[in-house]
């Protein structure tokens, strides 16, 4: 399993009338999360792209279970559970500074060729860099 993590500060603009992050901004949140996760394993979304492929969200869920605030300091915690294969599913936590569960989330990508239009196998790079983590 992969496992990565990311720091976001909670901006004024981002939260709403109550001071809380708006919903909204969660799915916001959790692609900040995937692409520091793949950079974090020296790959990109612009490394796919520019190779053939588009990753669309095919689901998102979220689930709310405390708020978080203008100027917490989040930590998203983010796993790969299983070797992608037409899909690549993302697991996020969202953490406030004192380590308390605010939001959980899922994401569903699906592996797109760019000249078909239709659904692919996941990139050979991608499946090979995350190999070693799933071989323990």
């Amino acid at each position: 399993m992969f496992k990565s993590e990311t720091n976001i500060r909670v901006r004024y603009a981002e939260t709403d009338q109550m001071g809380y992050v708006y919903y909204g901004n969660y799915a916001a949140y959790y692609e900040v999360a995937r692409v520091e996760a793949l950079r974090q394993m020296g790959l990109s979304y612009k490394m796919f792209e520019d190779n053939g492929i588009m990753m669309p969200v095919l689901n998102l869920q979220c689930k709310y279970l405390k708020p978080a605030r203008y100027d917490d300091l989040l930590t998203i915690k983010t796993e790969i559970r299983e070797l992608p294969s037409l899909r690549l599913q993302f697991y996020h936590e969202v953490y406030n500074e004192v380590g308390v569960l605010l939001n959980q989330g899922e994401v569903t990508l699906v592996n797109i060729d760019m000249k078909t239009q239709r659904p692919c196998k996941s990139p050979a790079i991608l499946t090979e860099t995350l190999l070693p983590y799933f071989n323990s």
